[in-house]
């Protein structure tokens, strides 16, 4: 099959990998199938790879690295970058088959591809400026030479498949590497469309960019351990992180682990909590609930306790649950059945630990009852050491606790150990400033909700920070 040849578009059915080049079927010739959550109907299918797929698409991606027209040619990768940004741009039904696929609300599909994009050409900027710097000592000079760390392993999750597939390759592909990404089952299809925009620029160097996909481990796996991958990026949860690095341990290689948290959300006695509500009701439901920086944990001042109750039980009420793509649509389903079934039993346990069940989810029946759909639950529960607080029920569930001062605040939030988000509502700058000081976590909102964030699982979002895990530092001593 000629690699241009082959249009990996929105409607293609079959979901390929790219290998040094080429658009191909796994080696073993078995087909995963790719599931709309909205409907439980399959709209494609995608090549269920093994090890050997792995291997070929590693082995392609370090002779590209080693041959340096890509990693010593900081113009050519600035040039398609942002040729693919602008291909990227063009494309406006990949928001709706993100949308099919993920089954998460159509406007939230297009502001996720949105901020890739942005990102994206943030890093264009960046590819011809790495640092470098020179030091004369009494021996003679040294030279302190920062490029690129070799190939990059990067296993993608599927919640958010576009912003976390960019945010990590480009600033990757702009510090020189080159990378075999490996995304979620459940999000093949649009990986393979969003790849597949690069790739159609030719004058990308085979092998560079490398797309497997599977349907089990063997994959992951190998990436993990492979001595030929010198930087593995994961973004999911803790324990398939520790499962990851145990794997890759041996190999010593570089580990950028984003691992999923339970965001806290802090609402303070001086906010119109009628507002603040509402805004938190549809935070908790962005890609229903399905997101480490969903508001699925309230803490609010005790003396507006009892009014913020009412008001995020009328709000949570007031989200209609469909599929992603109907208008008027504030919540989509669940990613799959196996998701449904977790989080309908991890809902039920927190349901008899907690003090008050405030909502109770359900699932719709008439033409929805074929996804997987489930409404908000919301329970009120003042232990923040208790189940429906700690547990990370990964789907449209709140738990509602309070606090007292600014430092139980601080407490209550980080109880369990320091979760990966906070937001801080409050009319008064100063608290905002402290509580940002106080919190020790990646990301401080201050009067902000999850749907003001550009994609989460970067590391560091952004800027040169965001290509320190793709570079590596020499020294070179000269007399």
């Amino acid at each position: 099959m000629e690699a241009r040849a082959l249009s990996v578009a929105a409607s293609q059915p079959q979901a390929l990998n790219l290998i040094d080049g080429q658009w191909c079927s796994g080696a073993a010739q078995r087909w995963g199938d790719s599931i709309n959550p909205a409907s439980a109907q399959e709209i494609g299918s995608y090549a269920a790879s093994n090890k050997a797929d792995a291997q070929a698409a590693i082995a392609a991606a370090r002779r590209a690295f080693e041959r340096h027209d890509w990693s010593d040619n900081p113009v050519l990768r600035e040039t398609l970058l942002l040729q693919w940004a602008d291909r990227l741009a063009g494309r406006a039904d990949l928001a709706h088959l993100l949308t099919r696929e993920n089954g998460k609300v159509l406007e939230q599909s297009r502001r996720e591809i949105a901020c890739a994009i942005a990102e994206l050409r943030r890093y264009t900027a960046l590819a011809r400026r790495c640092p470098a710097s020179r030091r004369a000592g009494p021996g003679g000079r040294a030279d302190v030479l920062v490029d690129a760390a070799g190939v990059v392993g990067l296993i993608v999750p599927w919640n958010m498949p576009v912003g976390i597939l960019i945010g990590s390759l480009a600033p990757a592909l702009a510090a020189g590497c080159t990378a075999v990404v490996k995304p979620a089952p459940q999000s093949t299809q649009v990986s393979a469309a969003v790849i597949g925009e690069l790739h159609a620029l030719a004058a990308l160097p085979k092998g560079v960019v490398n797309l497997v996909s599977e349907s089990g481990h063997e994959v992951a796996r190998e990436l993990a351990a492979s001595a030929s991958v010198d930087v593995l990026g994961f973004t999911g949860s803790h324990e398939s992180g520790r499962k990851i690095a145990l794997a890759a341990a041996p190999s010593m290689k570089k580990m950028v682990l984003a691992l999923r948290g339970k965001a806290c959300c802090l609402v303070f006695d001086d906010v119109d909590i009628g507002r603040v509500a509402s805004r938190l009701a549809g935070a908790a439901t962005l890609v229903s609930g399905q997101q480490c920086s969903a508001a699925r944990r309230i803490l609010v001042h005790a003396s507006r306790y009892e009014e913020m109750k009412q008001a995020l039980k009328h709000a949570l009420g007031q989200i209609v649950v469909g599929a992603g793509d109907v208008p008027g649509s504030g919540m989509g389903p669940l990613i799959d059945a196996a998701a449904l079934v977790s989080v309908g039993v991890r809902t039920e346990q927190a349901l008899d630990s907690c003090d008050e069940v405030l909502l109770r989810g359900r699932r719709p029946g008439g033409g929805l009852k074929n996804g997987f759909f489930v409404s908000p639950t919301l329970v009120a529960q003042r232990d923040c050491s208790g189940f429906a607080f700690q547990e990370d029920i990964f789907g449209p569930f709140v738990v509602l606790g309070t606090f007292g001062d600014d430092s139980e605040a601080v407490a209550n939030a980080c109880k369990g150990g320091a979760c990966k988000t906070v937001s801080v509502w409050t009319g008064n700058p100063r608290r905002a400033a402290r509580m940002a000081r106080a919190l020790r976590d990646a990301t401080v909102w201050i009067n902000q909700d999850a749907s003001a964030e550009t994609p989460d699982g970067l590391i560091r979002a952004g800027g040169p920070d965001g290509m320190a895990d793709f570079l590596r530092t020499r020294h070179i001593v000269r007399s």
